[in-house]
C-alpha cells in the first residue's frame, strides 16, 4: 500500500495546532526563504518526500472538553432552510471555483471563499457561533498534505471542534478529515492524476441516487498521489466509498456513449437504471486492495470525499453536493426539532428571533442580511487575495468590484468604414501590412494576425503602427522587490511616450493591472459609433503581458527577472480590419472628441485601393535538409539537465506538491541585425497560426514573431468568455495514413486526455471566478486540431461574466494562462521557479488587445521568436504529469522549438546565400 507519510505523533502538543489559525504565528511554520505556504527549495527535501512542520493528529474527541465551541449549544428552528449557506475553505488550490460555482446553483446563495490562513480561529468562532451565518463548511483541495500545517492551515481545527456543523472535505480536506481523527497518510500505490476511476459506495445519504460499482455508471476523476491508510482508520469513521478496481479509466473510453456533454458535465441524473447494482450498508469494510474514496464520521455530520466532485468529468459530481446540501438541512431540523428551546437565529443589525411557524421567506431575507452584513465588514477590515480590491460579492478572495469611472473620464468617438474591395484583391493581409506599415522596418506597429483560419479557428486581423493624436507605447518593468520574498512585489515603472516621441516616467505602487484597469474605465463612449461592425477591437490597448507579472495574481514572487520589459502595450488609435471569413477590408479611426478629422482613413484607403492585386513575394528559404533546425541556438539546458527536471517535477508529483507541472526552457542564437518583419512573413508561410502576432518596439529593441495555435482568453461584447487550452502536442506524420496514425494515438492517449482534463478543470477554476454562478461549461472538450507541423489536442471552456468584474478583473483572474503553469497554479508556479534558470519573459505571457469598450482576446505567446537586443530566443516546454516518460518530454520539447528555429535558421541562411550569390 505504501509507507507512511506521518503517523500521528503523541508528542506535539495542541500549540503546534493552535498555531495553524493564527496568520502570525504561521509565518514561522514554514521555511523563511519561502514567502508562501508550501513553498519549499531541493535543499529541504529528502529521500522523495517533502519535509515541513507536522501538527498533531492525537486531538481526538474528549480532548477539547473545555473549548469555547463545545460549550455552545447549537439549536435550529424547525423550519427547513430554504437555501444553505457555505464556508469554503481554499486550501490554495485552482478548483476551489470550480466548488463555488457548483455550490452557488445548488445552495441557492454563492458560498463565502477565504483562504486556509485568511481568518484566525477567534474570527472563525465569532462568524460561526456569534453571527451564526453559516450552515455548512466545505474544505477544498490543495496541494501538499494534511500533516503539514502550511498546507492545511486552519481545517484541522475546523474539522475537531465544529463537531455539529456539516463538514464536506475534498481530497486534502477528505485527507484531513482521516488524519485528524488519528488516520495515516501514506503514498498512494500510484500517484492518479486527471484520470477516471469506477467508484463503490456503501448507499449512505451523500450518494443517495448514485448508482455504484464497476461500470454502474459512477465514474470519478482523481488528483491525488496521497491517501488514507485504511487499515489506519479508527472506530469513528466508516468508510463509504472505495474504488472497485485499480484500473483507471481513459475519459474518452470512459464516457462513450454518455450522452451531450454539458449534460454529463453538470451530472443532473439522478435515477438508477435497470440493472445497477446497489452495495448494501451494512458492507462497510473496505478491501485492502482499493483505494479509500469517501469517509464518514460515525457521530458527526462530517464527510470527505478523496475523488473530485466538481471536476467536468466526474459522473454524478453535481447529485453528491445537492445531497451534501440536503444533509445539512435535515441536520439543522433534526436539531430543532431535539430542543425545547429556541436559539437566536441570524443576526443583522438588531437582535432578531425567528418563531417556529414563520414564513420561510423571511428566513431566506435573514440569511441574506446576516451575509450581506459579513460581506461588508470584512471588506472594512481585511485585504483580499490574489491583488483584488473592493469586495461585492460573496466569493471573498477573488470577486471585484469596478472601479469607479475615474474624474478624469475621457469621451472617444470611433469614425469607420468599410472599403469597397476585398482583401485577396489586393494580395491579402500579408500585401496590406507590407505596404502600409512595413517601411522602416515596421517600426512600432503591430499586427494580429490570423494567417490561419481553418475550422473557423479566427476569422479577424488587425494592424496598425504610430499615428494618431491618442497613440502612445506603455512599457512597465517590475521593481526589485518582485524578485524579494519579504514584499507583495506588485510595484514597478511605468514609461509612457507619446506620438511626438515625449516620455514620462512613473512608479505605479499598486503594479501594471492597476493601472490598466484605471485607463479602461476612465473612457466613455457611446456604442453606436460601433454599431453594425462585426468584431469586439475598436481601437485601445495592443501588446504583450509577460509571465513575470504573474506576481500580481498572486504569485508570491519572481525568481529570475526578465531582460525584456513585463509588459509593453501601444494605444492603438488608428488601425486597418480584415474580416478573413468575408474577405472585407475596414478602416478604423478614433478620437477624443467629434471633431477627429478622417484624413488617416482617407489616406490608407487610397492606398489600399491602389494596390495591385498581387501576393507579397516569398521570402527566400533554403531547402530544409541543407540546415539543422537548431543549428546556432544554444540551448539554456542540456538533453540530461532537461531529464533531470522532468524526474524532479516526478518527485514533487509523487510527494502531493502539483497535479502536473508545466517545465519550459529556452534556446537562443544571437542574430545580430535581422530584418524582423521578413522573418515573420517566412514564419506564417510555413506555420500559419490563428492566434499569431507581430510587434514591434524599437525604443526597447524589441520585436516579437509569434506563430501561436492557442488562445488563452476572450471576452466579447456581450460578455461571453472563452478560454481554448492546449494540452497534448505529437508530430504530423510523413505520409496520410501514418499522420491519421499519429492523430488517433494522441485523441486515445490517457496521458494526453490527464494532462488535457487537468488543465480544463483549472480553467473552469478561473472563469468561475468572474462569471455568473452555473454560467461556465465546457462545449467542446478533447478535439485534436491539425496545424503545419503538429497535431494539438484543444479543449473550449466558456462562461458569461458576471456585471461588476472589469476586464482586467477577468484576466488577473486567469493569468498566467493555466496551459503553461500546471495545477494548483499557485504551488506549481513555486516550484517551477526553483527548478527553471531564467526567466520566461514575454514567453509563457500573453499577446492582443484590450478595446476601449472593455473586451479583448489574448492568445498564449508559444511557437514564438522574441528578438531583443540582437538575440532571438525560443521557448518551450510540457505538462509533466505522473504518466510522464522523461526522455519523451525532452522529444516534445524539442518538437514545439523546431517550426521557430528552422524559420530563424532557413531565413538567415537565405540571407546569407543572397550575399554571397552578389
Amino acid at each position: 500500500m505504501g509507507f507512511a507519510l506521518f503517523s500521528p505523533s503523541k508528542e506535539i502538543s495542541f500549540s503546534s495546532l493552535e498555531s495553524i489559525s493564527q496568520n502570525k504565528n504561521l509565518k514561522h511554520v514554514f521555511p523563511k526563504t519561502f514567502s508562501r505556504l508550501g513553498e519549499l527549495n531541493r535543499e529541504e527535501r529528502g529521500d522523495g518526500v517533502v519535509k515541513k512542520g507536522s501538527v498533531s493528529s492525537h486531538l481526538v474527541r474528549g480532548h477539547l472538553e473545555g473549548s469555547f465551541v463545545r460549550k455552545k449549544q447549537l439549536k435550529e428552528p424547525s423550519t427547513k432552510l430554504d437555501f444553505v449557506r457555505t464556508l469554503l475553505i481554499d486550501n490554495y488550490d485552482s478548483y476551489t471555483y470550480n466548488i463555488y460555482q457548483e455550490l452557488s446553483v445548488i445552495d441557492g446563495l454563492p458560498p463565502v471563499v477565504i483562504r486556509n490562513d485568511e481568518w484566525s480561529w477567534e474570527e472563525v468562532c465569532h462568524y460561526l457561533y456569534e453571527e451564526k451565518l453559516f450552515d455548512n463548511i466545505v474544505i477544498s483541495p490543495g496541494p501538499g498534505s494534511p500533516t503539514c500545517a502550511a498546507d492545511i492551515g486552519i481545517c484541522l481545527k475546523l474539522l475537531l471542534e465544529c463537531t455539529n456543523i456539516p463538514i464536506l472535505g475534498v481530497c486534502l480536506g477528505h485527507q484531513a478529515l482521516g488524519y485528524v481523527h488519528g488516520a495515516r497518510i501514506i503514498h498512494a500505490p500510484e500517484p492518479i492524476h486527471g484520470r477516471l476511476s469506477d467508484v463503490e459506495h456503501n448507499a449512505s445519504e451523500l450518494f443517495n441516487g448514485i448508482p455504484s460499482g464497476r461500470n454502474s455508471g459512477f465514474k470519478v476523476v482523481r488528483y491525488h498521489s496521497l491517501v488514507i491508510d485504511p487499515s489506519s482508520l479508527p472506530k469513528d469513521l466508516i468508510p463509504i466509498a472505495w474504488t472497485s478496481s485499480h484500473e483507471t479509466i481513459p475519459f474518452l473510453d470512459g464516457f462513450e456513449g454518455q450522452g451531450d456533454l454539458n449534460t454529463y458535465g453538470k451530472s443532473l441524473s439522478t435515477k438508477l437504471e435497470n440493472g445497477l447494482q446497489w452495495h448494501p450498508a451494512e458492507s462497510q469494510e473496505l478491501r485492502t486492495r482499493d483505494i479509500l474514496m469517501g469517509i464518514m464520521h460515525c457521530s458527526r455530520p462530517h464527510y470527505g470525499l478523496q475523488f473530485h466532485p466538481e471536476s467536468i468529468a466526474t459522473y454524478h459530481g453535481r447529485q453528491i453536493f445537492k445531497n451534501f446540501a440536503e444533509i445539512t438541512k435535515d441536520h439543522w431540523s433534526r436539531l430543532q426539532s431535539s430542543s425545547d428551546s429556541m436559539r437566536d437565529f441570524y443576526r443583522s443589525d438588531m437582535e432578531i428571533t425567528i418563531q417556529t411557524g414563520e414564513s420561510e421567506l423571511y428566513l431566506a431575507r435573514m440569511q441574506v442580511s446576516a451575509v450581506n452584513q459579513l460581506f461588508q465588514e470584512v471588506a472594512r477590515s481585511k485585504p483580499l487575495m490574489n491583488g483584488f480590491d473592493n469586495l461585492k460579492h460573496v466569493g471573498l478572495c477573488n470577486l471585484m468590484k469596478s472601479s469607479p469611472r475615474s474624474r478624469f473620464a475621457k469621451y472617444l468617438k470611433l469614425k469607420w468604414r468599410k472599403l469597397e474591395c476585398s482583401a485577396n484583391q489586393v494580395g491579402g493581409a500579408g500585401s496590406i501590412f507590407s505596404e502600409l506599415f512595413g517601411s522602416h522596418c515596421a517600426e512600432n506597429s503591430f499586427w494580429l494576425d490570423s494567417s490561419s483560419t481553418e475550422m473557423n479557428r479566427a476569422r479577424f486581423s488587425f494592424m496598425g503602427g504610430k499615428g494618431g493624436s491618442l497613440w502612445k507605447q506603455v512599457t512597465f518593468r517590475l521593481s526589485n522587490k518582485s524578485y524579494s520574498n519579504t514584499t507583495s512585489g506588485q510595484g514597478g515603472y511605468l514609461s509612457v511616450g507619446d506620438s511626438d516621441g515625449s516620455v514620462t516616467n512613473t512608479y505605479l505602487q499598486k503594479g501594471f493591472f492597476d493601472f490598466l484597469n484605471q485607463e479602461l474605465e476612465s473612457i466613455c463612449y457611446d456604442a453606436a459609433d460601433f454599431d453594425g461592425l462585426p468584431f469586439d477591437f475598436y481601437g485601445g490597448y495592443i501588446g504583450y503581458i509577460g509571465y513575470n507579472l504573474k506576481v500580481e495574481c498572486g504569485a508570491s514572487l519572481n525568481r529570475h527577472e526578465s531582460s525584456t520589459p513585463d509588459a509593453c502595450l501601444f494605444f492603438a488609435d488608428n488601425l486597418v480590419v480584415i474580416d478573413h471569413h468575408c474577405d472585407d477590408v475596414y478602416v478604423m479611426s478614433l478620437h477624443d472628441d467629434d471633431t477627429g478629422t478622417t484624413s488617416w482613413m482617407d489616406e490608407v484607403e487610397q492606398k489600399v485601393l491602389s494596390m495591385k492585386p498581387h501576393h507579397p513575394t516569398k521570402p527566400l528559404s533554403v531547402a530544409s535538409g541543407d540546415v539543422s533546425p537548431t543549428q546556432g541556438f544554444s540551448a539554456e539546458k542540456s538533453r540530461q539537465q532537461y531529464i533531470a527536471d522532468v524526474e524532479e517535477c516526478q518527485k514533487f508529483i509523487r510527494d502531493g506538491e502539483s497535479y502536473e507541472l508545466c517545465l519550459t526552457t529556452q534556446m537562443r542564437r544571437s542574430v545580430g541585425e535581422l530584418h524582423s518583419l521578413a522573418l515573420y512573413l517566412e514564419m506564417r508561410e510555413k506555420n500559419p497560426a490563428p492566434y499569431a502576432a507581430w510587434l514591434s518596439f524599437p525604443r526597447e529593441n524589441l520585436c516579437i514573431c509569434c506563430s501561436s495555435p492557442e488562445r488563452f482568453l476572450r471576452l466579447d461584447r456581450y460578455g461571453v468568455m472563452e478560454a481554448k487550452p492546449i494540452k497534448g502536442t505529437v508530430a504530423r506524420g510523413a505520409s496520410p495514413e501514418a499522420d491519421e496514425l499519429l492523430k488517433q494515438r494522441l485523441q486515445y492517449s490517457e496521458k494526453d486526455q490527464a494532462e488535457n482534463l487537468m488543465i480544463v478543470d483549472l480553467l473552469r477554476n478561473d472563469l468561475g471566478r468572474v462569471c455568473e454562478p452555473g454560467s461556465v461549461h465546457v462545449p467542446h472538450l478533447m478535439e485534436v486540431e491539425s496545424y503545419a507541423t503538429v497535431h494539438t489536442m484543444v479543449s473550449t471552456i466558456r462562461g458569461q461574466k458576471r456585471p461588476d468584474a472589469s476586464a482586467v478583473d477577468c484576466v488577473r483572474a486567469a493569468f498566467p494562462g493555466g496551459s503553461m503553469t500546471g495545477a494548483p497554479k499557485l504551488r506549481s508556479m513555486e516550484i517551477l521557479d526553483s527548478l527553471e534558470t531564467s526567466s520566461r519573459g514575454v514567453y509563457s505571457g500573453c499577446i492582443g488587445y484590450f478595446s476601449y469598450n472593455q473586451t479583448f482576446d489574448l492568445n498564449i505567446v508559444i511557437r514564438s521568436v522574441v528578438i531583443h537586443e540582437g538575440e532571438a530566443s525560443i521557448g518551450a516546454g510540457g505538462a509533466i504529469t505522473a504518466l510522464s516518460n522523461p526522455a519523451d518530454e525532452y522529444e516534445e520539447m524539442v518538437l514545439k522549438t523546431r517550426a521557430p528555429t528552422k524559420a530563424v535558421v532557413e531565413y538567415q541562411s537565405s540571407i546569407l546565400s543572397i550575399d554571397d550569390e552578389t
